[in-house]
């Protein structure tokens, strides 16, 4: 075994509907993001390119999808260095995300087969089943002649597109993906836009076109063509024929060709006011879109458009326009919600939501801006904003009361006849808002703020979140001009980071830049690289992003600007209540409270429930007004920090007395160890990020303090690197720590990371260098000699490992270390054990195991339970070494330890095999091999190779046996590790 002793055809309702319904069903969604939900609690799918493993597998469902072609259509022509051996380490997290507790490989989503993967959805639901069954449904029914039918499928299966499908997914096969879903996607507005010219719906049509994504090429002849339908049937010819016409010059000047039959076959008709052939009948009346039909009422009508010019440019705003402009009841009042932070571009989406409606409203389009984020002369309240609102639609102002509700009274009866839209702007309360709604049934609102009125009646609510990385480039190229952004890729992308997806400071980039003609766009970046220097760039006279972000604060109560500042000094972007409840000394519910609050200020984002994040400027804001405060603010980041020490100590196996310097954590909020280490995981990879919190404000002890303390927590779940890179940033400042046992204490950390990842050579070093700095640290030593035992075993020097280990033991006893103890004692039975001494080695491994369990740490027993399985399979006790190996792999589940999970799932298919049954056997050792990670110890992957070559072999599979040997040989590092090699050698030679 491995150095274990240191770690070795839809209703009415339609499917989504039915999906929202159906309790405990899985739904994966590919139409934008790539998100997936179970029960309507978002799921964690991890990086980018797990999410392409997933993405490729989902859409092909059914289909096997060979190693090669995974690798081929998510690396391209970058494969990874360690070819297929890295897919499981992407497929495994998957299935732990996706799959039901306690699901058996062979039941999984995700079924592994011979040479690739199938997605296999059972009762999951995808989008893109959605799509399809919407897509084949408005086909039927446009076929059938129910147009309306087929409207309606065409809107639904569009409603399910949340922006760019696939966003930001690497490799080929996502590019080609996106083109293809994003062609599909261009063919249902089509239909759909189709559909509303065929039912005289010509304003509706014309809005759904300008709606579209634009096809690559400038020249898309069907999207012309239908326009030049909709412009017909809206008594517009000249418009279609000057449409015409310019979609004909573009294709000469570009491509020298004249336009296609289709589109000139409409150009004729309209010429000749064809209406069969451009309206699908004739025409009997004259064209007025149903959708926007008006009773003749009462008293003048004067149409009033006092909306904003719509901005040239935007972006990424696809799924939201959609939302907003779709159709509403006709019979009441439609409100819509947009919040978001300062200067995401909830005015400009609503603005040309607006525009985009303007045709359905033939009695006015209305805006006002109630300035609640303006200086207080501007603030409009709700009299002066009515005032001004009841003049736009033609009442006299010197017929107008002051009294609030006369004026509700006045304007909710001028309106009760008209079919208006509103756009209130800049809204902060419903008290501002509510007396600003028409009564006029029919008529729309659309409103706007940083807030999130939730006493607010609304249709709909949509939260405007910063732009992905794809659209924020977009958006500067658009600025800038393709010509100079093009030149600096590179930089543009860094541009864009910086900006946070923020349009406003996208925009703001964008003005200093054209100001600066002779400035590159790198130059500006590295002006911005400096968090607290870059905020201020985004600066251009009367426009700032963090005046935005002031305002906001400003308008904060009290104990909502204190907790504002103390999450500048969370130590990581995102965090849950916990954090804020111990820097603010609040129960968990008062935080939580807080936080809430701050979510509806929109100075907070909520990405799943229970966690919060901060906005990259938002965080460097919130850090600058802490700063302020200096006192409190370094309070506040010492409680944070002490938070994750704390939780670190207590996760480990080395349990909080195995820390005999730093801080007292007896008062933590962790009820155990498994409370702390679940509080960890959810931290996922910041933990890293944690650290370099601390080092970056000088906080020296606390840097190494966490270091130290999440080494077992990461190195129990493969997360070697993780590990590492806390340790390199903790190092830079040990000699600075007031703790002097840091010094030593974190180069033994080193080692037994190095010793988990099989780099006893390494692991030596450290253990040498931390025993000769723990002069006066008896403790230190006694760790250091222990790392040495494990890296001479490793090395296959016996009689050195014994020596070390045999001290460490006596040092155990005198400094009643049971963890030390116990894993010293467990390596000498390990060495009795490769000595052939199995009974002795048995004795050593029953007190080990005693020590464990007086310990109490799961993972501590499982990897006990691993050495006495190993020595009862070389007695041949296969029962009593499958019981214990058995239980060993459930203890390592339950602690989430992958790699000791993966060899107790080999030795238990050694038990298996030797118990008569191969074909188990070959089940268990390839789940163990899935469940290994990209960062799995070379000597455990050869072991468990070797294990399923032998299995192979004693029944007569010879090919496979033969690769599982050359596989383990062929690892990185295979000739470092001379008994592993000298088992798959030796399989080798028998085959």
């Amino acid at each position: 075994m491995g150095d274990f002793g240191w770690g070795a055809g839809a209703t009415d309702a339609g499917p989504r509907a039915r999906d929202r319904d159906a309790p405990g069903r899985l739904r994966i969604d590919l139409l934008g993001p790539v998100t997936a939900r179970r029960a309507g609690a978002p799921l964690d799918l991890g990086p980018v390119r797990r999410q392409a493993v997933l993405a490729a597998l989902v859409l092909r469902t059914g289909t096997l999808v060979t190693h090669p072609q995974l690798l081929d259509g998510i690396w391209g022509s970058e494969p990874p260095g360690t070819g297929r051996r890295v897919l499981p380490s992407y497929v495994y997290p998957l299935r732990k995300a996706l799959d039901e507790p306690g699901t058996a490989p062979a039941g999984s989503l995700i079924r592994g087969e011979r040479g690739g993967y199938r997605f296999v959805p059972g009762e999951a639901r995808t989008d893109l089943g959605e799509l399809a069954e919407l897509t084949a449904g408005a086909q039927r029914s446009k076929a059938a002649g129910d147009l309306a039918g087929a409207l309606d499928h065409a809107g639904r299966a569009l409603l399910l597109f949340r922006g760019e499908p696939l966003p930001g997914l690497p490799g080929p096969f996502a590019d080609a993906e996106r083109q293809r879903l994003a062609e599909q996607r261009r063919t249902l507005h089509h239909q759909r836009a189709e559909c509303l010219v065929l039912l005289g719906r010509y304003a509706d049509a014309l809005d759904g076109l300008m709606a579209a994504p634009l096809a690559p090429q400038a020249y898309d002849e069907p999207r012309t063509a239908l326009r030049m339908r909709a412009l017909y049937g809206s008594d517009r010819q000249a418009e279609a024929l000057t449409a015409y016409q310019e979609t004909r010059d573009l294709l000469i000047g570009e491509l020298g060709v004249e336009p296609g039959d289709e589109l000139r076959r409409v150009h004729r008709a309209v010429l000749r006011r064809d209406d069969l052939v451009l309206l699908g009948r004739a025409r009997t009346t004259a064209s007025v879109s149903p959708s926007v039909a008006v009773a003749e009422r009462p008293g003048p009508r004067l149409p009033r458009n006092e909306l904003p010019g719509d901005i040239a440019c935007l972006v990424g705003r696809e799924a939201e326009l959609a939302l907003l402009t779709a159709p509403v009841p006709t019979g009441a009042v439609s409100v819509a919600a947009v919040s978001g932070t300062a200067g995401v571009g909830k005015t400009a989406l609503v603005v040309r939501a607006a525009w985009t409606l303007r045709g359905r409203y033939p009695d006015g389009c209305l805006y006002v801006d109630l300035h609640a984020h303006g200086a207080a002369h501007e603030s409009l309240d709700p009299r002066r904003a009515l005032h001004r609102l009841l003049r736009a639609i033609g009442c006299a102002n010197g017929d107008l009361p002051d009294d609030l509700d006369e004026l509700v009274t006045a304007w909710r009866a001028a309106t009760s006849a008209l079919s208006l839209l509103l756009v209130v702007d800049d809204a902060r309360s419903v008290e501002q808002v509510r007396p600003l709604l028409p009564a006029g049934p029919g008529s729309r609102v659309l409103v706007a703020g940083r807030q999130r009125l939730s006493g607010l009646d609304a249709d709909l609510r949509l939260t405007v979140a910063p732009l992905g990385a794809g659209e924020a480039v977009t958006l500067l190229t658009h600025l800038l001009g393709e010509a100079r952004a093009g030149r600096e890729p590179g930089a543009a992308q860094e541009l864009a980071l910086r900006c946070g997806g923020l349009p406003l400071a996208l925009r703001i980039t964008g003005a200093r830049l054209q100001n600066r003609p002779a400035w590159s766009l790198a130059h500006l970046a590295a002006r911005m690289a400096d968090d607290e220097r870059g905020l201020g760039e985004l600066k251009a006279e009367d426009r700032s992003v963090e005046a935005a972000f002031r305002l906001s604060y400003d308008q904060l109560a009290p104990e909502l600007r204190r907790t504002f500042r103390a999450l500048g000094q969370a130590p990581t972007p995102a965090f849950d209540a916990l954090t804020p409840a111990v820097m603010l000394g609040r129960s968990h519910h008062d935080a939580e409270d807080l936080l809430e609050s701050l979510v509806d200020a929109s100075l907070l984002e909520q990405p799943q429930p229970g966690r919060y994040r901060l906005h990259d400027l938002v965080r460097v804001h919130a850090g600058r007004l802490a700063a302020e405060v200096p006192q409190q603010a370094a309070s506040d980041r010492g409680s944070a920090l002490h938070l994750y020490t704390a939780a670190g100590r207590i996760a480990s196996d080395w349990g909080p007395e195995g820390f005999p310097t730093g801080p007292d954590v007896t008062g933590s909020p962790f009820s155990g160890w498994l409370d702390a280490a679940t509080w960890l995981d959810a931290a996922g990879g910041e933990l890293v990020d944690v650290v370099a919190c601390a080092v970056a404000a000088g906080e020296s002890d606390h840097a190494c303090w966490i270091a130290e303390s999440l080494v077992d927590h990461l190195v129990r779940q493969g997360r070697y690197h993780e590990s590492r890179a806390a340790l390199e940033l903790a190092l830079s400042l040990a000699e600075t720590a007031a703790d002097r046992r840091m010094p030593s204490s974190l180069r033994n950390c080193m080692g037994i990371v190095d010793l988990y990842q099989g780099r006893p050579r390494q692991a030596h070093t450290w253990f040498t260098d931390a025993l000769r700095i723990a002069r006066h640290d008896l403790r230190e030593q006694a760790r250091a000699r222990a790392g040495l035992g494990g890296a001479e075993r490793a090395l296959g020097r016996t009689d050195e490992a014994v020596v070390h280990l045999r001290e460490v033991r006596e040092l155990a006893g005198r400094l009643d270390d049971d963890w030390l103890a116990g894993m010293s004692t467990c390596n000498l039975g390990a060495i009795l054990h490769h000595e052939g001494r199995h009974e002795e080695a048995l004795e050593h491994y029953d007190t080990a195991l005693a020590l464990a369990e007086k310990i109490g740490r799961p993972r501590m027993i499982s990897k006990t339970l691993c050495f006495i399985a190993e020595a009862h399979l070389a007695l041949g006790h296969y029962a009593t070494a499958a019981s214990r190996s058995r239980r060993a792999a459930d203890l390592a589940h339950e602690v989430g330890d992958l790699p000791l999970r993966a060899a107790s799932l080999s030795m238990l298919g050694a038990a298996e095999h030797g118990r008569g049954d191969p074909d188990l056997a070959v089940a268990l050792h390839l789940e163990a091999l899935a469940t290994l990670t990209e960062h799995t110890s070379t000597p455990l992957e050869m072991e468990i190779r070797s294990r399923l070559g032998t299995t192979y072999a004693t029944t007569g599979r010879r090919a496979e046996a033969r690769r599982q040997f050359l596989a383990a040989l062929r690892l990185t590092g295979a000739e470092d590790h001379p008994r592993e090699r000298g088992t798959a050698l030796a399989g080798l030679r028998d085959c």
